[in-house]
């Protein structure tokens, strides 16, 4: 028995850390969403915000932005999986290529401001939706969700992290974002003192200009076997960028959505 009661409290104290390395992970993977909701949250109309309070319960930008990746362990959501991103050669445009049937990043992002401009969309429909659209106007200033079919958008192109193994994408995803050892908060706070950027209301011209983005960085890595301080400290400024053009761009469309 009491051999039982050994097993059974190392068993609790397994699961206990299991899960807290979980959560963990997801924290620190999503830094650069959160950035992207906080930012478009500082920037909303008073009233786009009561509307957008109400459409998500009360849960903040922030907080709803990694919703999209939350749910992709369960397979009742993985039909979702290809509305992330969208493959392409890097000598095409979207306009170019043959379309996913099961969707992408572009034509879900026109589905989700077609959802909740209708007035007739129900309140579970544009809570779904609204979701979707603060993720994957994260998702698509992201160079990557926009890289090559090939290599699933650089998840396949294997290199070190200052000497740890990974993948092109996650390095873009998550590494650089953690080197600056900043919360989320602390990295909206100093965005936030940028300069105004110029955006469009438009997901043609969001994928547009961030598959120019990725045809620079893919010759970049080219023969990369680590990625090195020097490369890391020259793309932060860019990321920094992004993040808050993201941020900028999200509040935008809500701002046009529902004023």
């Amino acid at each position: 028995m009491k051999n039982f009661n050994i097993y059974f409290l190392f068993l609790i104290f397994f699961i206990f850390s299991s899960f807290n390395s979980f959560d963990n992970s997801i924290v620190w993977g999503s830094i650069g969403h959160k950035v992207v909701g906080e930012i478009a949250e500082r920037k909303l109309n008073s009233n786009v915000k009561l509307i957008v309070n109400d459409l998500l319960d009360g849960e903040s930008l922030a907080s709803a932005s990694t919703w999209a990746d939350e749910i992709k362990s369960d397979p009742l959501y993985k039909k979702y999986s290809p509305w992330h991103y969208v493959n392409m050669p890097l000598d095409k445009e979207y306009s170019d290529i043959q379309k996913n049937p099961k969707g992408d990043i572009v034509t879900t992002l026109k589905e989700c401001i077609r959802v909740l401009k209708n007035p007739e969309s129900s309140k579970e429909s544009k809570s779904f939706y609204l979701k979707f659209l603060i993720h994957l106007v994260g998702d698509i200033h992201q160079p990557l969700h926009t890289g090559m079919f090939e290599d699933r958008g650089g998840n396949d192109i294997k290199l070190s992290f200052l000497g740890k193994p990974t993948n092109f994408h996650i390095v873009w995803d998550i590494h650089i974002i953690e080197y600056l050892n900043m919360d989320y908060l602390q990295i909206s706070d100093e965005l936030m003192l940028m300069n105004e950027v110029d955006f469009s209301l438009s997901p043609d011209e969001w994928v547009y200009e961030t598959h120019q983005d990725v045809k620079i960085l893919y010759p970049e890595i080219k023969n990369v076997i680590n990625i090195e301080k020097d490369y890391i400290n020259h793309k932060i400024p860019f990321i920094k960028h992004k993040l808050f053009k993201a941020g900028s761009t999200l509040a935008g469309v809500l701002n046009d959505i529902f004023s």
